[in-house]
């Protein structure tokens, strides 16, 4: 089970995605101010995350932004030599935090991994996302079907934030 609406999010080390290169950060420090959505991918390149899971967070960067989110960010179990390439060829860099978790360290402390070894793949995150308030976690969305991202994509977490919006202004 992934982390649930209440935890806090760990104090792990990860490599966050720069212009400048990969820079060490405390994930929970990366999170503790603000809204985050936190989305979470099985593999960089892969068909369903490359053509349909985070160019929808691209496009809509800004709605993102629009709605108070101070921060979308990418995770994946890849090295962050991937990761950084993955974000220079879609555009993301400079839109999304692209967060490289290449030990698989974070997807097991947030209790998200999964175990994709028959594919050769070693241990992964699950495709999932989170809304994170001042480093707590306000919402969890989690993937049902295998290459879908009704749950965890863009439009989802916008529905989602927009009511959680609504809900406060009430």
């Amino acid at each position: 089970m992934p982390l649930a609406i209440g935890d806090k999010l760990p104090s792990i080390s990860i490599k966050l995605i720069t212009p400048l290169g990969a820079k060490d950060v405390d994930f929970a420090q990366y999170a503790a101010n603000g809204t985050s959505v936190l989305f979470c991918v099985p593999a960089a390149f892969s068909t369903t995350c490359h053509n349909n899971h985070l160019p929808g967070y691209i496009a809509n960067a800004e709605k993102f932004a629009k709605l108070g989110i101070n921060r979308v960010a990418c995770l994946s179990v890849n090295d962050h030599f991937v990761m950084s390439v993955w974000a220079e060829q879609t555009g993301a860099l400079g839109k999304i935090d692209m967060i490289a978790d290449g030990n698989a360290e974070l997807a097991i402390a947030v209790r998200s991994e999964i175990d994709a070894r028959a594919g050769g793949m070693g241990t992964r995150f699950a495709r999932l996302a989170y809304i994170v308030k001042n480093g707590v976690v306000a919402d969890v969305f989690v993937e049902t079907a295998k290459g879908s991202t009704a749950q965890t994509g863009a439009d989802n977490l916008l529905q989602a934030i927009e009511k959680m919006n609504a809900a406060q202004s009430a």
